[in-house]
């Protein structure tokens, strides 16, 4: 066994080796480019949206860890209401109780839906919990303090879009989207089969799921490994595109009616913005476009950008992301220009 292990090191060495002279002689090229000014300002920009979307994801996998300990199967079945219609309601309002980033929306949903919360409760919540909140409700007023109207309308059309979108899964999605519900499913009988053919003894005090600290902060430490992952990667190329991409050639196909509802919603998709701040960014476009189109950035942003679709893709069902995505979309659309056209 470890000479296997030790040969499959030395297959991931050997390579390395031969690249040590190569870098040696590319040296000075390779850090002229890691000085240049291009390469800074992706630097600057990636650290940036990590940093400001870590500390969320950091609250959530610990609120999951948390749920892992505190919250029981039975206990969720008891708090979720049995009509659908009040359901969704109560799902579009949660974020008020628990304000917390889209980034760390997604492990603390995964979690309660593997304890047996519905997923058109669970997807309403991912979605309205990050714009329906008092942080973001405070910060959009101080980022647009002589339009009140744009807080409200971003309120009231991310519960709208929620809600819709909740009842929706609720109608239409007859299965478990969770990518690795057959896996769970196929793990708890495994284990109820293994318990009943080797019932556990009182004096038995071996137990692999025993509540400690150690075992709260392994979990929360997996699940942070597990979604970062896929923020890093979003962050990287997200860097990279507000980077090479000149701002002013974006905003320059926006100056349709179309087009600027277009732009606004690709840009904040784009820029993956934490939505405590993007605010502050749709403040910078208040003189350049409409009511609209700034409704339009500040709802989609939160709901689906390219760090949330990658964690996204990572907990649920490819098919399900895509029909999720295009709902956001063709909703946020709707409703913003509806807002633009009565006020």
């Amino acid at each position: 066994m470890k000479l296997a292990a030790n040969m499959k090191l030395l297959s991931i060495l050997v390579p390395c080796a031969f690249l040590v002279p190569v870098l040696i002689t590319m040296s000075s090229d390779l850090k002229q480019a890691w000085n240049s000014e291009a390469l800074q300002n992706v630097k600057t920009v990636f650290i940036g949206i990590f940093l400001e979307a870590a500390p969320f994801l950091l609250i959530g996998v610990l609120l999951s860890s948390l749920m892992q300990w505190f919250v029981s199967e039975e206990m969720v079945r008891k708090l979720t209401p049995k009509n659908p219609v009040g359901g969704v309601l109560v799902a579009g309002l949660l974020g008020i109780i628990f304000p917390i980033c889209e980034c760390g929306m997604i492990p603390v949903v995964r979690r309660l839906m593997h304890k047996g919360m519905p997923s058109y409760i669970a997807v309403t919540f991912i979605l309205s919990g990050p714009v329906v909140n008092p942080i973001v409700f405070t910060a959009t007023l101080l980022a647009f303090p002589s339009h009140p109207e744009i807080t409200i309308a971003r309120m009231g059309l991310a519960f709208a879009v929620a809600a819709s979108i909740g009842l929706l899964v609720y109608l239409f999605v007859r299965q478990n989207p969770l990518r690795k519900a057959k896996a769970a499913v196929t793990e708890v009988k495994t284990h109820s089969a293994f318990k009943m053919a080797h019932p556990p003894k009182h004096d038995d005090h071996d137990h692999n799921h025993e509540k400690n600290w150690r075992s709260f902060f392994i979990h929360a430490g997996d699940e942070f490994v597990d979604m970062s992952k896929y923020l890093v990667i979003g962050a990287m190329i997200t860097a990279c595109i507000q980077t090479f991409i000149s701002r002013n050639d974006l905003i320059a196909l926006g100056n349709g009616p179309v087009a600027s509802y277009v732009f606004m919603m690709g840009f904040a998709y784009v820029l993956s913005l934490c939505s405590t701040s993007d605010a502050f960014v749709a403040s910078a476009f208040s003189h350049t476009f409409a009511l609209g189109p700034l409704i339009s950035f500040l709802v989609l942003g939160p709901m689906l950008d390219f760090k949330s679709t990658l964690m996204l893709l990572s907990t649920f069902r490819t098919r399900f992301v895509i029909g999720l995505s295009i709902s956001i979309i063709v909703l946020v659309f709707a409703g913003s220009w509806l807002i633009n056209l009565l006020v």
